[in-house]
């Protein structure tokens, strides 16, 4: 039963449902050498993608590297994560020394660490500076082992929103484009959650990774997957869950894949084995879902300000367009239009709203369920 649902890590393959379109395009563009771009919010499942095609590549000739950049804050962070990621995931402990490691390192001093388990993973503290190493000879590192290896390496980058925040950004990002896209024998996978910040470096005409690649906007996985799913669970762990209760936790959380696992897993804890899970079982399991997690919501609310919850309460009363209108103006108390094209800027780059085809919506579902009770 442990395993029955999994939410907050990338899941294995036994809780990797869907995704065969997506899947098929991903494998394609890595046999293909084609660079891709995968944007979808938090918790859609685009790091368990990935991570599904990679262990399902079947080619000896195609290296992978991944490396998840959330926490780089700067041009040269990036460029120690990357360098390091290619030399420990291209090379064994013993390869690390011939010449496409020894050509990069001489001007460092390594620090390397190895498990005396040869089957462990050993890892690397580079160093790297501008006075080590520019950024030309950095990002040409994955190229060179690819060449000397005869191999192809698709390089997975998750996060990869991060390099629209660092200082000088645009100017960071026109360095990495203009090295990358002169690559021949590497390829590159970049994903990220922040939908308007993947959209401005990706979409967006006047960004230098304009037209870097395939861009997949990840969509929900449909509810007619996830009932199938959510039921065979259940029976596996000896409970019952009917086909109209996996479809409401399907609804609550609208198909949102990490909450979907996490609804039904508390759902599944809340009824006896061999029992079946109704009604009261599943209000306890939405009560337990937005307890989890409402210290994080308050964490997302303390910061606003009044004018921000206003706009708020009118997007969870049912309003996700026309807030200009007097009414809705004045029955919310969100000041003049022009105010409320900042609030609704601000809430955007704080990731709580997202607005498509000029409509309005919380990014994040169970917070909408819980603003509401609190809020409303």
């Amino acid at each position: 039963m442990a395993d029955s649902f999994v939410y907050g890590r990338a899941v294995s393959e036994d809780n990797f449902i869907g995704r065969e379109k997506e899947t098929k395009l991903l494998e394609d563009n890595f046999n293909g050498g084609i660079n891709t771009i995968l944007i979808s919010p938090r918790r859609w499942g685009k790091t368990s993608l990935v991570n599904h095609v990679c262990r399902h590549i079947d080619k000896k000739d195609l290296l992978i590297v991944k490396l998840d950049i959330f926490g780089c804050k700067s041009e040269y962070e990036f460029y120690n994560l990357l360098a390091s990621a290619v030399l420990q995931q291209t090379a064994s402990t013993r390869e690390l020394w011939l010449d496409e490691a020894r050509d990069f390192l001489y001007r460092l001093s390594p620090k390397i660490s190895i498990s005396p388990d040869p089957n462990s993973e050993y890892s690397i503290s580079l160093g790297i500076t501008p006075k080590t190493h520019s950024y030309q000879q950095v990002l040409a590192l994955a190229e060179n082992i690819a060449l000397k290896k005869k191999k192809h390496i698709v390089i997975c980058i998750d996060e990869f929103q991060q390099a629209g925040e660092w200082p000088d950004s645009k100017a960071i990002q026109g360095r990495l484009r203009s090295v990358w896209q002169l690559q021949e024998h590497v390829s590159y996978c970049l994903y990220g959650s922040k939908r308007h910040l993947m959209t401005n470096i990706f979409a967006d005409r006047s960004m230098p990774f304009y037209q870097f690649g395939d861009i997949i906007w990840l969509q929900k996985i449909q509810k007619s997957e996830w009932i199938p799913y959510i039921t065979r669970q259940f029976a596996a762990a000896g409970r019952y869950v009917s086909d109209s209760t996996a479809g409401k936790i399907c609804d609550t959380v609208d198909c949102c894949s990490s909450y979907v696992q996490q609804l039904a897993r508390y759902l599944l804890l809340q009824t006896p084995k061999g029992g079946k899970a109704g009604s009261k079982e599943f209000q306890n399991a939405v009560e337990q879902l937005l307890e989890t997690n409402e210290m994080l919501f308050m964490q997302m609310v303390e910061p606003l300000s009044a004018y921000q919850m206003n706009f708020l309460r009118a997007v969870a009363s049912g309003h996700h367009d026309g807030f200009n209108e007097q009414e809705i103006r004045n029955g919310f108390n969100l000041g003049s239009p022009s105010n409320i094209v900042r609030l609704k800027n601000a809430l955007t780059e704080k990731d709580i709203i997202y607005v498509e085809m000029k409509k309005t919506y919380f990014s994040d579902p169970v917070f909408k369920i819980w603003f509401s009770k609190r809020f409303l």
